[in-house]
């Protein structure tokens, strides 16, 4: 049998669960100090979830939160057995949150929501809809950013754009983390082993067939986002940097320019040299070029030393998260 480099991902049977009655629902929560939303958002959640399956889960992740978000979630999972709870050790961010989620969900049809109730629970019948069509990710895109600052929006708009010109894998426009997943996309995910995720372009380069539904986006049920413009710049690099190689490139092509300049300008000052004879140089264009060609050599280590970090932070296999506390699952479930 040929020898392959690739991994079979599948259920089995192909729609059996989306041609059931009934089927297991999955919805997976990040949460970080969201103790003021979290009282809004299962009242919200739990009546769409019914009023989709009888069988269903609310797989919550506590990340290291600072506020009252675990002795809330704690609360909730006490009167409501669908509600499981994992809680982090410390912050390791949303991304680490939704990989542990994915990690514990087991359901046919698995649905990543934030709890501020900007991502409207509503809109999950819908997608489950799609799903029962034969669609294996539905994502929920955005209809449009008024609940968004202008600076924002406008980053946001042309980082898409930048992304999907740059790197191997493209991801749709205006989509978050909103979306559904069927359990062949989860078993996939299950087996990608990087630290740095970028979980956007990893729900878009496991592939399966992908569908988009448009809703329109809230405000903020309470309290602020998470994301500064700091986080938020240091998000679009590991995203650019898990997904493309092209700023390591773009540096190849500038020296070559330099070069080709350079050796142009050698031949002008030859040549100028025989037909009108030697001029002495000014200092001025001598030191313009010098701090010139410091600044670009300073910059392209700088992107070096992006990508030999992530290369760091993968060698030392250190998990991507660590679980201090887990309510609501059946002993020896997975870790």
């Amino acid at each position: 049998m040929p020898e392959t480099s690739g991994i079979t991902t599948g259920t089995g049977a192909p729609g059996d669960a989306r041609a059931a009655a009934t089927f297991r629902l999955s919805v997976i929560v990040p949460m970080y100090n969201e103790a003021q939303s979290a009282d809004a958002f299962f009242e919200a959640l739990l009546p769409v979830c019914r009023s989709v399956t009888d069988r269903f889960e609310i797989v919550c992740v506590d990340d290291g939160s600072s506020d009252g978000t675990m002795a809330c979630l704690t609360g909730w999972a006490a009167r409501e057995p669908a509600i499981r709870v994992l809680s982090f050790t410390r912050n390791f961010g949303k991304e680490a949150a939704l990989t542990a989620a994915i990690d514990h969900c087991d359901g046919d049809a698995v649905v990543s929501i934030d709890a501020d109730l900007q991502m409207r629970p509503e809109v999950i019948p819908d997608m489950v809809a799609a799903w029962r069509e034969g669609w294996d990710v539905v994502a929920a895109t955005r209809a449009d950013r008024a609940t968004d600052s202008s600076r924002r929006a406008f980053f946001s708009r042309h980082f898409y754009r930048f992304f999907n010109r740059i790197a191997d894998t493209a991801i749709p426009p205006e989509t978050g983390d909103f979306r559904l997943l069927d359990r062949a996309v989860i078993a996939a995910l299950r087996t990608l082993p990087e630290r740095n995720r970028f979980m956007k372009g990893l729900f878009a380069w496991v592939g399966f067939r992908v569908t988009t539904i448009t809703y329109d986006h809230k405000e903020r049920h309470a309290g602020d986002s998470k994301f500064n413009p700091w986080k938020l710049w240091n998000f679009a690099l590991d995203g650019i940097t898990s997904f493309s190689t092209w700023p390591l490139r773009m540096w190849s092509y500038l020296g070559f320019a330099v070069a080709g300049a350079a050796f142009l300008y050698g031949g002008f000052i030859i040549l100028k040299t025989l037909v009108v004879g030697e001029d002495v140089p000014g200092y001025a264009s001598l030191i313009t070029v010098t701090l010139f060609l410091g600044g670009v050599q300073l910059i392209s280590l700088g992107v070096l030393g992006e990508y030999i970090g992530r290369i760091m932070i993968e060698t030392k296999h250190r998990p991507l998260y660590l679980v201090r506390e887990r309510r609501g699952f059946d002993e020896g479930e997975a870790e």
